[in-house]
């Protein structure tokens, strides 16, 4: 039986950071499953550092999304990806959220979490499935990975137990690389 792999997320998804994910979960032979607040065509965004003090922003690919997170049953999956962009910001707010997460921190499944998606593991309310724990995230989410109670790093890529994190899209190489070996 093939691995089953979830990703949530929603509309501004950084579309590197769902795409390459999605891809490689594919080309390693396991089945990809995108999920958002609702069933639909997602609208993707592509962020890139253009001598700003911050990246800009620029419309991006469409993407369906697969199932929504109310029909999200984490017990079928093996692993968890969740992507950055702006999409982390509101679909943290889902009711779902927090247990679909939660299944797969006390299952000890994968979790890969890129750039801004640090925002979507604060819905968590129980911050000891990061206490103690070392992470990355896009820099401007520094504060929000020390108010998870875990310690941030500057590394790119990182892996702490079950967890793999990245900085941002151009760390998608190991970042994807550790994640698929996590499932092995």
């Amino acid at each position: 039986m093939s691995k089953k792999i979830l990703l949530i997320t929603g509309d501004a998804v950084e579309s590197l950071e769902v795409y390459y994910p999605y891809y490689r979960v594919l080309e390693a032979g396991y089945e990809a499953v995108i999920a958002s607040p609702k069933k639909k065509t997602l609208r993707t965004v592509v962020h890139d550092f253009e001598g700003w003090d911050t990246y800009t922003e620029k419309p991006g690919y469409q993407l369906d999304s697969h199932v929504s997170f109310a029909d999200v049953n984490p017990e079928e999956f093996d692993g968890l990806i969740i992507p950055g962009g702006r999409a982390p910001e509101y679909i943290r707010l889902d009711e779902h959220v927090p247990r679909i997460l939660a299944h797969f921190f006390e299952a000890g499944k994968p979790v890969g979490a890129i750039c801004h998606a640090a925002l979507v593991l604060g819905a968590l309310k129980d911050k000891s499935y990061f206490e103690g724990r070392t992470m990355t995230a896009y820099t401007a989410c520094r504060f929000d990975v020390e108010q998870l109670g875990a310690r941030y790093t500057e590394e790119t890529l990182h892996v702490d137990g079950n967890l793999v994190t990245g900085h941002a899209w151009p760390d998608l190489p190991g970042f994807m690389r550790e994640f698929l070996k996590q499932l092995d």
